[in-house]
């Protein structure tokens, strides 16, 4: 599976570089994981650093102390720009530790990366800016407060416009969301048939493209039938969660669970399980918050084995311990450093065949906190060297904090590298924003995720409960009308379907089309006859072909 994914990735950058055509630069999606013995060669060339020199200046970060660090003066960075910056970093005197790079007073951070002594880590993300800065000082600290000394090569920064940012997405999609295929068609005798109508129909998407739910829809049609017609995966907000199934200590109750299982089921809706324990002890059952020891752990283990036995071979993923990278409730409490390495093992015990994802947030969101995708793929590693085969990475996506592109489409390009599913998990937007900057972050979020060759489904955060609400985001108002955000989700599905094409055969019996992954229905006359037939369009190398014999 790690060996699919990886090749797959590998194989859409050498396709993506000989298929561009345009004279501006084309993304680089490289960003190693591995620390080397000697850095690469700069991606771009340089980009507008070539030749640039590194200077050591003095800097008081942000814990208040004064840091004498590497920088570099950059050119002004023009709001309304995509600036990807990557480098190679490593430290001395400590073993390892969290640098992150920023620019101005204002510290806006545009990477993180964990560096190393002896060994050159990669570091890649960018900037975004949607108002100028005060300074285009660009500096790297230690994102602990320490005092540790900083080499660095190999530095880019590379400049794209808003045309070009697009154009690289559409070139992505065409080559991983898209395929080109040629449809035959013969007579009963093996002749090529020239002029027949054919008509072809995308009737199912092969891309994931979800919404969470809530048990409002249980009794509510117009929810259901809003729901249906635009979504292929989804997840429930609440009804899943510990303290939901469990609201004291030994009472256990899955039936609104079991409602919602028999509802997606029925529908045949692909559902990811969320979630069977959670790190964040705010959202573990409160009378097991101050548990300890032995009584904690028989708990936390009779709930993993109560929700996944009851549901083993349900659902397409378990969140099996949420939001551990930055919260270590059981690991304290339980005394036991391997505590969510433990529960993997019960969990893939259980349901074997079901992909076990960690799910965290504020890795693609933003930069500059002590969560980072270095830490992510560590602990993913790990997990793979202690025996859990199937995992995936779930980013939550939860927009609160501003939105930088460039820095979001560096984190993806890391988690790419590493050879298992993952996925945009919980996407929304604050409300804060207002309506309308909610929507166009959205768009610019879902654009992302989806023309990323590493992103293997997208699932938005907007349930709509029984009076009409959402979390942060709704996608319709309580009539099921549809919010500025449910223009952008519809504008989108309708852009990413092939919906329906007509025309007739060449010479030599062929229609060419190039189509969205998916299903399709094919429907072929000439002149007195008529063939109706189901076709895939999946993945691959070159057109894909399909022979029609009539």
């Amino acid at each position: 599976m790690a060996h699919h994914f990886l090749l797959s990735f590998i194989v859409f950058v050498a396709a993506f570089l000989l298929a561009s055509s345009q004279d501006f630069p084309k993304y680089d999606y490289s960003a190693p994981t591995e620390c080397k013995q000697l850095p690469d060669e700069p991606l771009y060339g340089g980009g507008i650093l070539k030749g640039q020199e590194i200077d050591y200046i003095w800097v008081r970060n942000i814990w208040g102390y004064r840091a004498y660090v590497p920088s570099v003066v950059l050119p002004d960075l023009i709001p309304g720009l995509y600036y990807s910056f990557s480098c190679w970093v490593k430290i001395v005197d400590i073993e390892s530790t969290i640098l992150w790079v920023v620019v101005g007073t204002k510290e806006t951070c545009g990477a993180t990366v964990i560096a190393r002594e002896g060994c050159w880590s990669f570091l890649k993300g960018g900037f975004y800016l949607e108002a100028p800065l005060n300074t285009s000082v660009l500096h790297f600290e230690d994102y602990n407060g320490g005092s540790v000394h900083i080499d660095v090569e190999s530095m880019s920064l590379q400049q794209f416009t808003e045309e070009q940012w697009r154009a690289h997405q559409d070139e992505a999609i065409q080559q991983v969301r898209k395929r080109n295929s040629i449809i035959t068609v013969s007579d009963q005798h093996g002749a090529q048939l020239q002029g027949a109508n054919i008509k072809v129909e995308q009737i199912s998407r092969d891309f994931p493209f979800g919404v969470a739910i809530s048990q409002a829809i249980l009794d509510n049609p117009s929810y259901q039938e809003w729901f249906k017609k635009r979504f292929t995966v989804t997840v429930f907000e609440n009804e899943m969660k510990w303290p939901e199934n469990e609201p004291r200590p030994g009472t256990v109750n899955f039936a609104t669970a079991d409602k919602m299982v028999e509802f997606v089921k029925k529908n045949k809706i692909p559902t990811r399980g969320h979630n069977v324990i959670w790190q964040d002890p705010v959202f573990t059952p409160s009378w097991a918050r101050n548990l300890t020891g032995q009584r904690l752990r028989q708990f936390a283990t009779s709930r993993l084995r109560s929700v996944m036995e009851r549901y083993k071979d349900t659902f397409i993923h378990w969140d099996v311990n949420n939001e551990m990278l930055h919260y270590d409730f059981y690991e304290r409490r339980l005394e036991n450093p391997k505590a969510s390495l433990e529960f993997y093992h019960m969990a893939q015990a259980i349901d074997p065949n079901t992909t076990l994802f960690m799910n965290d947030f504020r890795l693609v969101e933003s930069c500059g906190n002590g969560s980072n995708v270095d830490g992510y793929i560590a602990k993913i590693r790990e997990f793979q060297l202690n025996g859990i085969k199937l995992l995936g990475m779930g980013l939550e996506g939860h927009f609160f904090d501003g939105l930088n592109p460039v820095f979001s489409r560096a984190v993806m390009d890391k988690f790419a590298t590493v050879g298992v599913p993952v996925w945009l998990t919980e996407v929304d937007v604050n409300i804060t924003y207002g309506v309308e900057k909610q929507a166009q972050y959205l768009e610019r979020v879902l654009r992302e995720g989806y023309a990323h060759p590493g992103i293997g489904g997208i699932v938005i955060w907007a349930a709509i409960n029984p009076y009409g609400a959402c979390w942060q985001m709704c996608l319709t108002d309580k009539d099921f009308n549809n919010t500025p955000v449910g223009d952008v989700v519809d504008k989108l599905l309708a852009e990413w379907h092939t919906g329906t094409l007509t025309g007739k055969t060449d010479s030599n019996g062929s229609f060419s089309f190039s189509g969205f992954l998916g299903n399709y229905r094919v429907t072929v006359e000439h002149p007195s006859r008529r063939f109706e037939t189901t076709v895939s369009l999946s993945k691959g190398v070159g057109p894909q072909q399909f022979q029609i014999h009539m």
